[in-house]
């Protein structure tokens, strides 16, 4: 499994702590240093069924300060995508990727039933 986060991030904190209690083995990836690529969020959008907004860190600095709220409805996916791939800090974390899953956020009752 491959666990996407910030690791500042309290959320991250509590997701890795929860896959680390249940035994599951997964390698991490700072989304800040090293940041998905277009075709990995094309890929991990198309695999988690999610809607694109989803993928979005609608809580973070950047995303307000660029007024994404009001921009993105304007926007196609591929620029939803590519806008995306531009700063980890615009994707919602953690993300949590095997080979039939893909989970975005942690909500721990979700990651319970699907892991």
């Amino acid at each position: 499994m491959h666990f996407i986060c910030y690791p500042k991030c309290s959320t991250c904190q509590k997701a890795e702590k929860w896959l680390e209690q249940h035994g599951l083995e997964f390698d991490v990836r700072d989304i800040k240093q090293n940041n998905p690529t277009y075709e990995e969020l094309s890929q991990w959008h198309k695999q988690s069924g999610l809607p694109l907004k989803r993928f979005f860190n609608t809580s973070g600095l950047l995303y307000k300060s660029m007024q994404l709220k009001d921009k993105l409805p304007e926007f196609s996916e591929e620029e939803q995508l590519k806008l995306l791939s531009t700063d980890g800090m615009l994707v919602k974390r953690p993300i949590l990727i095997n080979e039939n899953t893909v989970l975005v956020g942690f909500k721990e009752s979700e990651w319970e039933k699907l892991l």
